[in-house]
Protein backbone atom coordinates (compact mmCIF):
# COMPACT_ATOMS: atom_id res chain seq x y z
CA UNK A 1 0.00 0.00 0.00
CA UNK A 2 1.30 3.42 -0.95
CA UNK A 3 2.35 5.69 2.00
CA UNK A 4 -0.35 8.29 1.15
CA UNK A 5 -3.26 5.47 1.53
CA UNK A 6 -2.00 4.75 4.69
CA UNK A 7 -1.85 8.31 6.04
CA UNK A 8 -5.57 8.62 4.83
CA UNK A 9 -6.16 5.55 6.39
CA UNK A 10 -4.76 6.42 9.80
CA UNK A 11 -6.27 9.25 9.65
CA UNK A 12 -9.95 7.90 10.02
CA UNK A 13 -8.52 5.44 12.57
CA UNK A 14 -7.27 8.24 14.80
CA UNK A 15 -10.89 9.80 14.54
CA UNK A 16 -12.85 6.72 14.93
CA UNK A 17 -11.60 6.34 18.33
CA UNK A 18 -14.38 9.28 19.65
CA UNK A 19 -17.41 7.04 17.61
CA UNK A 20 -15.83 3.59 19.37
CA UNK A 21 -14.90 1.94 16.21
CA UNK A 22 -11.22 2.23 16.44
CA UNK A 23 -9.32 -1.16 15.27
CA UNK A 24 -5.98 -1.15 16.41
CA UNK A 25 -3.60 -0.72 13.44
CA UNK A 26 -0.18 -3.52 12.52
CA UNK A 27 1.72 -1.76 9.71
CA UNK A 28 4.36 -4.55 7.95
CA UNK A 29 7.34 -3.31 5.80
CA UNK A 30 11.14 -3.30 5.20
CA UNK A 31 13.62 -1.21 7.17
CA UNK A 32 13.81 2.56 6.33
CA UNK A 33 10.11 2.95 4.09
CA UNK A 34 8.95 5.09 7.39
CA UNK A 35 6.59 3.38 9.08
CA UNK A 36 7.09 5.28 12.77
CA UNK A 37 7.51 8.30 10.69
CA UNK A 38 3.86 8.13 9.08
CA UNK A 39 2.58 6.98 12.77
CA UNK A 40 4.47 10.45 14.15
CA UNK A 41 3.04 12.27 11.42
CA UNK A 42 -0.41 11.64 12.62
CA UNK A 43 0.10 12.27 15.98
CA UNK A 44 1.77 15.62 15.08
CA UNK A 45 -1.15 16.87 12.84
CA UNK A 46 -3.68 16.59 15.56
CA UNK A 47 -1.12 17.90 18.37
CA UNK A 48 -1.43 14.86 20.38
CA UNK A 49 0.59 12.99 22.30
CA UNK A 50 2.71 9.75 20.52
CA UNK A 51 3.42 7.06 23.31
CA UNK A 52 6.10 5.20 21.52
CA UNK A 53 6.99 1.57 23.00
CA UNK A 54 9.41 -0.29 21.42
CA UNK A 55 8.10 -3.35 22.79
CA UNK A 56 11.64 -5.56 21.69
CA UNK A 57 13.54 -3.51 24.81
CA UNK A 58 10.74 -4.56 26.97
CA UNK A 59 10.37 -7.42 29.65
CA UNK A 60 6.72 -8.53 30.77
CA UNK A 61 6.41 -7.09 34.20
CA UNK A 62 7.09 -3.51 32.70
CA UNK A 63 3.75 -3.53 30.62
CA UNK A 64 1.90 -5.24 33.45
CA UNK A 65 3.16 -3.56 35.68
CA UNK A 66 4.52 -3.73 39.66
CA UNK A 67 2.80 -5.88 42.03
CA UNK A 68 2.49 -4.36 45.76
CA UNK A 69 0.52 -5.34 48.60
CA UNK A 70 -2.30 -3.34 49.94
CA UNK A 71 -3.72 -5.01 53.06
CA UNK A 72 -4.40 -9.01 52.59
CA UNK A 73 -4.37 -8.32 48.47
CA UNK A 74 -1.58 -7.18 45.73
CA UNK A 75 -2.69 -4.67 43.85
CA UNK A 76 -0.03 -3.81 40.46
CA UNK A 77 1.31 -0.41 39.75
CA UNK A 78 0.17 0.98 36.49
CA UNK A 79 3.92 1.72 34.72
CA UNK A 80 3.72 5.39 33.91
CA UNK A 81 4.60 5.02 30.31
CA UNK A 82 0.68 4.33 29.43
CA UNK A 83 -1.36 6.65 28.36
CA UNK A 84 -3.11 8.64 31.12
CA UNK A 85 -5.07 11.19 30.53
CA UNK A 86 -3.88 13.51 33.48
CA UNK A 87 -0.15 12.95 32.20
CA UNK A 88 -0.85 12.78 27.80
CA UNK A 89 -3.80 14.19 27.28
CA UNK A 90 -7.43 12.79 26.49
CA UNK A 91 -6.11 12.36 22.71
CA UNK A 92 -3.73 10.49 21.48
CA UNK A 93 -1.55 7.55 19.88
CA UNK A 94 0.01 4.60 21.74
CA UNK A 95 2.68 2.48 18.91
CA UNK A 96 3.97 -0.59 19.84
CA UNK A 97 6.97 -0.41 17.70
CA UNK A 98 8.83 -3.70 16.47
CA UNK A 99 6.17 -5.88 18.06
CA UNK A 100 7.12 -8.83 16.66
CA UNK A 101 10.64 -8.54 17.52
CA UNK A 102 9.48 -8.85 20.90
CA UNK A 103 10.23 -12.15 22.87
CA UNK A 104 6.80 -14.62 22.83
CA UNK A 105 6.10 -13.52 26.74
CA UNK A 106 6.78 -9.90 25.69
CA UNK A 107 3.62 -9.73 23.15
CA UNK A 108 1.47 -12.24 25.04
CA UNK A 109 1.51 -9.44 27.69
CA UNK A 110 0.08 -6.95 24.92
CA UNK A 111 -2.63 -9.32 24.02
CA UNK A 112 -5.56 -7.76 26.43
CA UNK A 113 -3.70 -4.47 26.29
CA UNK A 114 -4.66 -4.34 22.24
CA UNK A 115 -7.97 -6.07 22.11
CA UNK A 116 -9.95 -4.87 25.50
CA UNK A 117 -7.70 -1.99 25.37
CA UNK A 118 -6.60 -2.80 28.68
CA UNK A 119 -3.89 -4.68 31.68
CA UNK A 120 -5.69 -5.96 34.57
CA UNK A 121 -7.13 -2.73 36.38
CA UNK A 122 -5.48 -0.61 33.76
CA UNK A 123 -7.62 1.07 30.57
CA UNK A 124 -6.68 2.98 27.51
CA UNK A 125 -8.26 6.11 27.58
CA UNK A 126 -10.91 6.89 25.53
CA UNK A 127 -9.62 8.90 23.22
CA UNK A 128 -6.21 7.09 22.44
CA UNK A 129 -5.74 5.04 19.13
CA UNK A 130 -3.29 1.94 19.27
CA UNK A 131 -1.10 1.71 16.14
CA UNK A 132 1.94 -1.45 16.14
CA UNK A 133 4.66 -2.01 13.37
CA UNK A 134 7.25 -4.37 12.53
CA UNK A 135 9.56 -5.49 9.78
CA UNK A 136 8.86 -8.70 7.45
CA UNK A 137 10.46 -12.02 8.24
CA UNK A 138 12.34 -11.77 4.80
CA UNK A 139 13.50 -8.93 6.22
CA UNK A 140 16.73 -10.19 8.11
CA UNK A 141 15.56 -8.06 11.11
CA UNK A 142 15.34 -10.25 14.63
CA UNK A 143 11.63 -11.33 14.28
CA UNK A 144 9.71 -13.72 15.64
CA UNK A 145 6.68 -15.19 14.21
CA UNK A 146 3.70 -13.46 15.43
CA UNK A 147 0.90 -16.09 17.66
CA UNK A 148 -2.02 -16.37 15.75
CA UNK A 149 -3.80 -15.05 18.68
CA UNK A 150 -1.65 -12.00 18.67
CA UNK A 151 -2.38 -11.20 14.60
CA UNK A 152 -6.14 -11.48 15.06
CA UNK A 153 -6.09 -8.41 17.20
CA UNK A 154 -5.20 -5.97 14.27
CA UNK A 155 -6.15 -5.04 10.96
CA UNK A 156 -2.89 -5.29 8.72
CA UNK A 157 -1.27 -3.74 6.28
CA UNK A 158 1.80 -3.86 4.38
CA UNK A 159 3.77 -0.62 3.53
CA UNK A 160 5.91 -0.29 0.20
CA UNK A 161 7.91 2.92 -1.10
CA UNK A 162 6.54 5.09 -3.19
CA UNK A 163 8.59 8.18 -5.26
CA UNK A 164 5.44 10.17 -5.59
CA UNK A 165 4.84 10.16 -2.00
CA UNK A 166 8.11 10.76 -1.20
CA UNK A 167 8.49 13.68 -3.45
CA UNK A 168 5.32 15.05 -2.22
CA UNK A 169 6.78 14.95 1.85
CA UNK A 170 10.13 15.33 0.48
CA UNK A 171 9.01 19.18 -1.07
CA UNK A 172 7.12 19.63 1.97
CA UNK A 173 9.95 19.26 4.07
CA UNK A 174 12.33 20.79 2.07
CA UNK A 175 14.40 18.36 1.45
CA UNK A 176 17.19 19.38 -1.00
CA UNK A 177 15.88 19.76 -4.57
CA UNK A 178 18.69 17.89 -6.06
CA UNK A 179 18.02 14.76 -4.57
CA UNK A 180 14.32 15.15 -5.91
CA UNK A 181 16.09 15.37 -9.15
CA UNK A 182 17.95 12.12 -8.65
CA UNK A 183 15.49 10.22 -7.36
CA UNK A 184 13.31 11.19 -10.35
CA UNK A 185 16.04 10.35 -12.86
CA UNK A 186 16.95 7.28 -10.82
CA UNK A 187 13.52 6.00 -9.51
CA UNK A 188 14.21 2.26 -8.96
CA UNK A 189 17.14 4.03 -6.07
CA UNK A 190 14.49 5.19 -4.06
CA UNK A 191 14.45 1.97 -2.05
CA UNK A 192 16.62 -0.84 -3.20
CA UNK A 193 17.14 -3.51 -0.48
CA UNK A 194 18.00 -7.18 -0.86
CA UNK A 195 17.95 -9.06 2.56
CA UNK A 196 20.50 -11.81 1.22
CA UNK A 197 23.43 -9.70 0.59
CA UNK A 198 22.98 -8.04 4.47
CA UNK A 199 24.64 -4.83 3.65
CA UNK A 200 25.40 -1.89 6.06
CA UNK A 201 24.00 0.88 4.17
CA UNK A 202 21.17 0.73 1.29
CA UNK A 203 19.31 2.93 -0.46
CA UNK A 204 15.78 3.54 1.62
CA UNK A 205 13.18 6.95 1.98
CA UNK A 206 14.92 6.91 5.46
CA UNK A 207 18.70 6.36 4.53
CA UNK A 208 17.69 9.43 1.57
CA UNK A 209 17.09 11.79 4.22
CA UNK A 210 20.21 11.18 6.04
CA UNK A 211 21.73 11.75 2.40
CA UNK A 212 20.06 15.46 2.78
CA UNK A 213 21.41 16.21 6.34
CA UNK A 214 25.31 14.72 4.47
CA UNK A 215 24.38 17.31 1.48
CA UNK A 216 24.10 20.09 3.72
CA UNK A 217 26.79 19.25 5.89
CA UNK A 218 29.40 18.23 3.32
CA UNK A 219 28.54 20.04 0.05
CA UNK A 220 31.28 22.65 -0.01
CA UNK A 221 33.95 19.73 0.77
CA UNK A 222 34.43 17.55 -2.37
CA UNK A 223 36.68 15.34 -1.00
CA UNK A 224 34.55 14.50 1.71
CA UNK A 225 31.12 14.43 0.29
CA UNK A 226 31.43 11.07 -1.85
CA UNK A 227 32.37 9.26 1.07
CA UNK A 228 29.56 10.53 3.31
CA UNK A 229 27.17 9.75 0.66
CA UNK A 230 28.11 6.72 0.42
CA UNK A 231 28.11 5.89 4.05
CA UNK A 232 24.47 6.73 3.82
CA UNK A 233 22.93 5.06 0.51
CA UNK A 234 25.59 2.56 -0.05
CA UNK A 235 28.71 2.55 -2.40
CA UNK A 236 26.82 1.91 -5.63
CA UNK A 237 24.00 4.65 -5.08
CA UNK A 238 26.16 7.20 -3.25
CA UNK A 239 28.81 7.12 -6.23
CA UNK A 240 25.96 7.59 -8.59
CA UNK A 241 24.75 10.08 -6.68
CA UNK A 242 28.02 12.30 -6.42
CA UNK A 243 28.30 12.12 -10.18
CA UNK A 244 24.66 13.16 -11.00
CA UNK A 245 25.60 16.37 -8.70
CA UNK A 246 29.18 16.87 -10.50
CA UNK A 247 27.03 17.36 -13.70
CA UNK A 248 24.93 19.71 -12.16
CA UNK A 249 27.40 22.30 -13.16
CA UNK A 250 26.11 22.94 -16.31
CA UNK A 251 22.43 23.52 -14.61
CA UNK A 252 20.77 27.06 -16.12
CA UNK A 253 20.23 30.19 -14.31
CA UNK A 254 17.44 28.97 -11.95
CA UNK A 255 16.54 33.19 -10.76
CA UNK A 256 16.96 34.26 -14.57
CA UNK A 257 13.60 31.14 -15.41
CA UNK A 258 11.74 32.50 -12.36
CA UNK A 259 12.17 35.95 -13.40
CA UNK A 260 11.03 35.14 -17.09
CA UNK A 261 14.53 36.02 -18.96
CA UNK A 262 15.22 34.26 -21.68
CA UNK A 263 16.85 30.73 -20.73
CA UNK A 264 18.35 27.48 -22.99
CA UNK A 265 16.19 24.34 -21.80
CA UNK A 266 19.20 21.74 -20.62
CA UNK A 267 19.17 18.63 -23.73
CA UNK A 268 21.02 16.25 -21.49
CA UNK A 269 17.71 14.10 -19.38
CA UNK A 270 19.60 14.41 -16.01
CA UNK A 271 20.18 18.01 -16.25
CA UNK A 272 15.98 18.11 -17.55
CA UNK A 273 15.18 16.03 -13.54
CA UNK A 274 17.15 18.60 -12.14
CA UNK A 275 15.82 21.73 -13.29
CA UNK A 276 12.65 20.31 -13.01
CA UNK A 277 12.62 19.47 -9.40
CA UNK A 278 14.40 22.50 -8.76
CA UNK A 279 11.72 24.71 -10.34
CA UNK A 280 8.56 23.18 -8.51
CA UNK A 281 10.61 23.80 -5.13
CA UNK A 282 11.02 27.57 -6.28
CA UNK A 283 7.46 27.01 -6.90
CA UNK A 284 6.55 25.90 -3.69
CA UNK A 285 8.56 28.81 -2.05
CA UNK A 286 7.25 31.41 -4.35
CA UNK A 287 3.62 30.84 -2.38
CA UNK A 288 4.32 33.98 0.19
CA UNK A 289 6.44 36.05 -2.14
CA UNK A 290 4.60 39.44 -3.20
CA UNK A 291 5.43 38.72 -6.47
CA UNK A 292 4.33 34.80 -6.80
CA UNK A 293 1.83 34.90 -9.42
CA UNK A 294 4.48 36.54 -11.86
CA UNK A 295 6.98 33.54 -10.95
CA UNK A 296 4.89 30.80 -11.11
CA UNK A 297 3.48 31.82 -14.44
CA UNK A 298 7.49 32.08 -15.67
CA UNK A 299 8.01 28.60 -14.04
CA UNK A 300 4.91 27.48 -16.47
CA UNK A 301 6.00 29.39 -19.66
CA UNK A 302 9.45 27.23 -18.91
CA UNK A 303 7.75 23.95 -18.70
CA UNK A 304 6.68 23.84 -21.66
CA UNK A 305 10.11 24.09 -23.58
CA UNK A 306 11.47 21.24 -22.12
CA UNK A 307 12.94 19.27 -24.85
CA UNK A 308 11.30 15.83 -23.24
CA UNK A 309 7.81 17.41 -23.04
CA UNK A 310 7.12 14.68 -20.20
CA UNK A 311 9.65 16.49 -18.27
CA UNK A 312 7.10 19.95 -17.58
CA UNK A 313 3.93 17.17 -17.15
CA UNK A 314 5.95 16.38 -14.46
CA UNK A 315 7.13 19.64 -12.95
CA UNK A 316 3.62 21.24 -13.58
CA UNK A 317 2.29 18.25 -11.42
CA UNK A 318 4.28 18.70 -8.54
CA UNK A 319 3.60 22.32 -8.58
CA UNK A 320 -0.28 21.77 -8.41
CA UNK A 321 0.10 18.53 -5.86
CA UNK A 322 1.96 21.22 -3.54
CA UNK A 323 0.13 24.06 -4.66
CA UNK A 324 -3.40 23.38 -5.71
CA UNK A 325 -5.98 24.87 -7.76
CA UNK A 326 -4.48 28.39 -8.18
CA UNK A 327 -2.45 27.05 -10.55
CA UNK A 328 -5.38 27.13 -13.25
CA UNK A 329 -6.19 30.51 -12.71
CA UNK A 330 -2.55 31.60 -14.40
CA UNK A 331 -3.07 32.84 -18.20
CA UNK A 332 0.10 30.79 -18.84
CA UNK A 333 -1.55 27.53 -17.67
CA UNK A 334 -3.79 27.32 -20.49
CA UNK A 335 -1.24 28.05 -22.88
CA UNK A 336 0.95 25.29 -21.12
CA UNK A 337 -1.89 22.40 -21.12
CA UNK A 338 -2.38 23.43 -24.89
CA UNK A 339 1.21 22.69 -25.89
CA UNK A 340 1.20 18.69 -23.79
CA UNK A 341 -2.83 17.89 -24.60
CA UNK A 342 -1.79 15.32 -26.64
CA UNK A 343 0.13 13.86 -24.16
CA UNK A 344 -1.87 14.45 -21.17
CA UNK A 345 -5.02 13.51 -22.68
CA UNK A 346 -3.63 10.24 -25.05
CA UNK A 347 -0.31 9.65 -23.80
Amino acid sequence: MRPAQLIAIMEREFLSTEEGHHTPLMLWGPPGVGKSQIVAQTAARHHATMIDIRLSQMEPSDLRGIPFRTGETVEWAVPSMLPDVRRHGAKGILFLDEINAAPPSVSAAAYQLILDRRLGNYEVPHGWAIFAAGNRQGDRGVTYTMPAPLANRFAHFDIEANLEDWVHWAYQNRIDDRLIGFLRFRPELLFEFDPARNPSAFPTPRSWEFTHRALQKFGDAPDLLTPALCACVGQAAGIELAAFLANLARMPDLDAIVEGRPVDAPQDINLQYAVASALASRAIRAGSHPDAQRQLGNILDFAGRFPVREMGVMLVADMHRNIGQQLFALPQFAHWASLVADIVLYG
